[in-house]
């Protein structure tokens, strides 16, 4: 085993057997078939219990027991290349390279790459967009200019009436009351464009930085993007070679490289097996394929637990 338990982790030694309960009985062992039980077990749900996937870091039972319905499993926790290789059944989806960049790194290998990457998702993990709205601030901008405008409308209404009332010789107190309310009133809603103007000028420059920050993130994306895949590729031609003597003593006729003899073209299962084979696994591996003599032969061949369903 590579490195102390993190947080969360299931702290079952390596070398204590694996457990596995089931409704039909308690099985144990560096190399568990479930095959002989009376009650058909789901390998996906034998997997999920390994993964402890029922519910997070706070899922399963005291002391390494992980929990998925009816199957629990007690054993050590998985590493990261257990999310590739961990069931391997007809069918099986395999990204085959980066499979095999994570069985490097299960063997405690690296890549010149790594510090550039981790220091990228660090700034990644801790990058905003600042949210900007200048539609809001538009129409608010519009509605203060509307008000704006009937204001200085009531203004000269009003102060026409009162240029008529002193020409007919009239009294114009009452106007001219009227006339000083409609002047403070435009003079708020002049006010009141001149902050919205404010808030859209703002609101404007919000939206130029949450461009730049987008094109900032999309930037470090690439980047990041760009490190994984160097990494990887220098990972994967650390054990290419035993990848690809693995997938030729890959137990089963459906094994080779295809008609291009190249490793990378076997077929998905004769991959996992061969990935599995190159990792140093520490949970055991849910196998649901007919590919050796026994569950035992399994054990031995990818050198890890085995639980066969």
């Amino acid at each position: 085993m590579n490195g102390a338990p993190t947080s969360g982790e299931r702290t079952v030694p390596a070398d204590e057997p694996v457990v596995v309960e089931t409704p039909d009985g308690r099985l144990s062992g560096r190399a568990v078939d479930l095959g002989p039980l009376d009650v058909a077990v789901d390998p996906g749900e034998v997997a999920a219990a390994v993964r402890d996937e029922a519910g997070g870091d706070d899922a399963g039972g005291p002391d390494g027991e992980a929990e998925s319905g009816p199957v629990t499993v007690r054993c050590p926790a998985p590493r990261s290349v257990h999310d590739h290789v961990g069931l391997v059944e007809p069918g099986i989806a395999l990204r085959v390279r980066t499979a095999l960049a994570g069985a490097a790194r299960s063997r405690g290998l690296s890549a010149p790459q790594d510090e550039a990457l981790a220091s990228v998702r660090a700034e990644l993990s801790e990058f905003t967009v600042p949210e900007a709205d200048t539609e809001t601030a538009r129409e608010r901008l519009a509605g203060t200019e509307s008000a704006v405008a009937k204001a200085r409308e009531r203004v000269a209404t009003v102060r026409g009436r009162l240029q008529a009332a002193r020409e007919a010789d009239r009294d114009t107190a009452d106007l001219r009351e009227e006339l000083a309310a409609a002047t403070r009133d435009l003079a708020e809603k002049e006010t009141e464009r001149a902050a919205a103007r404010e808030a859209l000028d703002r609101a404007e420059q919000h939206a130029r930085e949450a461009r730049d920050a987008r094109e900032r993130r999309r930037r470090l994306e690439d980047r990041a993007a760009n490190l994984e895949r160097a990494a990887r590729a220098h990972l994967v031609g650390q054990v290419r070679e035993e990848f690809a003597a693995a997938v030729r003593a890959v137990p089963g006729s459906d094994r080779g490289g295809g008609e291009s003899g190249d490793p990378f073209d076997a077929d998905p299962v004769s991959a996992a097996l061969a990935v599995g084979r190159v990792a140093d696994l520490r949970a055991p591996v849910v196998v649901a394929v007919d590919r050796f003599e026994g569950t035992g032969a399994a054990a031995d061949w990818l050198d890890a637990p085995v639980v066969r369903v």
